[in-house]
């Protein structure tokens, strides 16, 4: 029997108000365990518009009905619309979420800016990034986070550090096989990473005859054939809205192949760190999504 990490990417203030307490329910009804990483400040939904001009982005946008999920006064947000400040405005959803018993960590201050940004930038900028959302955190929920996953699996030397320094045993990142401590220029860091193992439903929806229909069943055959531990990355804003009744099917179906549900801090507690690979952060591309991210390598 395997384990389903369930972990949640809020990144936006529809999603927070809207998709966390809807999954909220649905995990309620499959008895499941979850952890919810949110986005803690502006959101500038509307700046993605200026990857119209990235390779292969109209091509994704068109595959996830980019409009029909997020909704248009979303898309406004930062360009016609002021960013709403989402730790302020989704404050009561998020502090529900917590005394519900879901594990809450840190997914990043402001999400497009950070995921446009991060890689290029300097520790001043990088730092600063990341105290603001562990402020927000600390303000929202009365205590520090315990985790942190990237936007858009984006990151850099610096934010790899600043998890340490913060005290975090684990994190999830990036993409790959399994859990690893990762080595910066040549130094072993001290949490351990726990990347994302399954695609995203975004990312494979669209692609060779995958719909809403069936791309549920196309997961479950994966985990039916791969029987251990995965790491799985949802969206308030997709399973949480639009594509609920898809991750109610793939509830359905993991719990039909006995898996359990566990949240970051579980999965982590069952690691043994001396045991774990070690692995140099490294930067590639994945199936479905445009430009590159934190990869595991190997």
């Amino acid at each position: 029997m395997a384990r389903i990490v369930l972990k949640i990417d809020v990144d936006t203030l529809r999603g927070t108000r809207e998709g966390v307490p809807n999954l909220a329910r649905i995990f309620d009804k499959f008895n499941a365990r979850a952890t919810f990483l949110f986005s803690l400040g502006p959101d500038h939904t509307g700046w993605a518009l200026r990857r119209v001009f990235r390779p292969g982005f109209l091509k994704k946008v068109s595959r996830a009905s980019v409009v029909e999920h997020y909704g248009i006064k979303t898309l406004m947000y930062g360009v016609l619309l002021p960013g709403p400040d989402i730790g302020r405005e989704g404050q009561s959803e998020m502090r529900a979420i917590h005394e519900a018993g879901f594990e809450c960590g840190i997914h990043t201050w402001d999400h497009v800016y950070w995921q446009d940004n991060v890689r290029a930038r300097d520790r001043d900028w990088t730092v600063a990034q990341m105290k603001q959302s562990h402020a927000r955190f600390i303000e929202v929920f009365g205590t520090p986070p315990f985790t942190h996953g990237a936007a858009g699996w984006q990151m850099n030397g610096h934010a790899f550090e600043q998890i340490d320094a913060w005290g975090m045993r684990y994190a999830s990142d990036g993409r790959g096989h399994g859990p690893y401590i990762p080595v910066l220029d040549g130094r072993t860091l001290g949490h351990v990473q726990m990347p994302t193992t399954l695609p995203t439903l975004d990312e494979i929806l669209g692609i060779d005859g995958i719909d809403e229909s069936n791309v549920a069943a196309h997961l479950l055959k994966r985990t039916a054939d791969n029987p251990h531990d995965q790491v799985f990355t949802l969206h308030a804003e997709l399973e949480g809205q639009k594509l609920t009744p898809v991750f109610e099917q793939l509830l359905a179906g993991w719990r039909a192949q006995e898996h359990t549900f566990a949240t970051m801090g579980d999965y982590h507690a069952t690691l043994d760190r001396s045991t774990l690979p070690t692995y140099p952060v490294t930067w590639g591309e994945i199936p479905g999504r445009t430009g590159e991210l934190i990869v595991q390598s190997g």
